[in-house]
Order: C-alpha cells, then structure tokens, then sequence
C-alpha cells in the first residue's frame, strides 16, 4: 500500500467528491479513483460509498480513516527529523529531453540552474523516444505528450501549439501554401517515431478539420535533423512551435498557414514515482513553466503567433505533487 495513495484517500474524504480532491491535489480524477480502489483492494473493505453524485465515508471508513491520519503525520514528522536537508538543490539530475528542444533550449535553462547551484551535477539523456525509468537510470523526463501510464507522476508544463513552417528561401522557390489542399505538391519533412512516420498531418478551422498525407523524400528519427532540413530549404516541417520558435523569430523559417492550425500539444514533466518529486523537480518545473511562457508571448509579441491560437497554460497535473 502507497503512503501517497492513502494521502489521495484522505483528500477525497476531506471533500467527500473524487473530482473535487483530483482538483486540489491537481491530478486527474482517473488516478484519483485508482489510488483509492488500490487501497480499498489491500484492506479487503469498501471504505466509501458512492452514489452517483457523491461519495460518504463507510462504517469501515470512519473507522480506519482518522488512525490513517494520525500514522501518515507520526510518518511525515519521522521523515523531517532525518531529513535536514530535504530542501537543498543538489545531487545528480538525471534527465531526459527530446532532440530538438532539449539541445536548442532546455539544455541552456540547465546550465543556468547549475550556475545558480553549484551542488548540482547533470546528467542528460537525449532521445525522442520514451524512456524507461529504471532500465535507463533516468530520475525525470521532460517530453511532449500527457503521461498515458497511470503509475507515473508529473507535471504539465505548459500547452505548445504546433506550427507548419518552412524556409524563405523553399518558399520563394516552391511558394506558400494557403490551404491543406494544396500541401500535394509539397516535399514534407517527416519525423519518425518507432515504427510509425508521422505522414498525415491534421488541421482545422471554424467549420471543419482536414486530414493530408505528405509525400517526402526526408524521413527522421530525430527531430532536431527535421528541423534542421527546414531551415536549410528541404521542404515543409510540421513542427512543435518551441522547437521551431528561435528559427522562427529569427527569420530562418515562416510560419505557413495561420488560419489552419494543428491541434496543440502538451509538454510535460514526468516522474516515476511521488518520491521522485524532489525540491530539484519542483525547481525544474517552475522554471520550464516560466521559460516556455516567455518564448509563446515572445512568439505573440513579434506577430509569429496570433495571441488566438495560444492555449491558455494551466497548472494541471497528472499526479499529486
């Protein structure tokens, strides 16, 4: 049995209500609901009952509830006696980042941290695919996409809208789509994850969404290689706007397509365990919100991005803090 299912437990007798509890502790109510059936499975007892509306403590509940309590704070002053140090920035940051935004931002957000910290020591796994925690020795991952495993724990970063982009120089050669239809008689610049090449690109606007499968004569592995074959004039990229936003303020590239955009992404940083939420996650985390925030108004600011397709960020999380 997890302490920290038993902490979710607590809350949502505290509200009387799953999503309720999900909200504070900024989760999502699925993990929520799977924290308390795991504890209700160890004990072998139903400790609320629910109705469709609200939940109640059961008689079982009120009884093991308020010695919950009570165990979880003699745990909790236990652990702040041997662990003078639990707010100190140091250690070994084992982390893992995609190609693209990894080497091109977050490897500069790093550095300044470990200037600012000079007991931290960095050890950076680069790799757009999926790491496996343990096999890999990998303490947290900061990666596109929603965590879809429910025993991991993360933080949402921030919502990143995507860009389909391109070069002046292709443009002037090629010229500038207006419409996915006409996306046919371009070169695409795809990326390949797995098994799976990312040919059929997806956008919309007010009145429908329109499906395009790209012909291509680049296909990567590595987004970073994709996006380096755009700035060159290779084709057309369907990139992450972080990835794309130093090229993009810079002139390298033009955003292609404004008024059909593709559906936003999330960024994410992901634990394995509660226990892997160290003063040094919660360092990372806050300072990736404060950094992408700064490049998507930066994008605003200079015209790249319409402030209409910026996804308001949230503070949501898959997992408890």
């Amino acid at each position: 049995m997890l302490i920290e299912d038993l902490q979710v437990v607590l809350k949502v007798a505290e509200f009387g209500n799953i999503t309720a509890a999900a909200n504070h502790l900024e989760m999502r109510s699925a993990t929520a609901s799977a924290a308390v059936k795991r504890v209700e499975s160890a004990l072998g007892v139903e400790l609320f009952v629910r109705t469709t509306r609200h939940l109640r403590l059961s008689s079982a509940g009120e009884r093991y509830l308020p010695q919950c309590e009570q165990a979880l704070l003699l745990l909790e002053q236990a652990k702040l006696s041997v662990s003078h140090k639990q707010d100190t920035i140091e250690g070994d940051l084992r982390i893992a980042l995609s190609s693209d935004l990894g080497r091109n931002h977050v490897a500069w957000w790093l550095d300044e941290i470990m200037e600012r910290y000079p007991n931290l020591s960095l050890r950076a796994h680069i790799s757009d695919r999926n790491v496996d925690f343990y096999r890999d020795s990998i303490d947290i991952a900061l990666r596109y996409g929603s965590p879809n495993d429910g025993n991991l724990y993360g933080f949402k970063v921030c919502d990143v809208p995507r860009v389909v982009c391109a070069s002046p120089e292709y443009v002037e050669r090629c010229g500038a789509p207006e419409h996915p239809s006409q996306l046919g008689s371009h070169n695409g610049l795809l990326y390949q994850l797995y098994d799976g090449v990312h040919d059929v690109w997806d956008f919309y606007n007010a009145e429908q969404e329109f499906k395009v499968k790209m012909s291509s004569n680049r296909v990567s592995n590595d987004a970073d290689l994709v996006r380096r074959w755009c700035v060159a004039g290779k084709g057309i990229a369907s990139k992450s706007i972080l990835d794309m936003s130093t090229d993009l303020l810079s002139g390298n590239v033009v955003a292609l397509m404004p008024n059909y955009p593709h559906r936003a992404t999330e960024l994410w940083l992901v634990c394995p365990s509660r226990q892997s939420i160290t003063p040094t996650v919660r360092l990372l985390r806050d300072t990736f919100r404060q950094k992408t925030q700064a490049i998507l108004t930066d994008l605003v600011e200079k015209g790249v991005l319409s402030s209409q397709c910026l996804p308001m960020t949230t503070r949501s999380e898959a997992r408890a803090e």
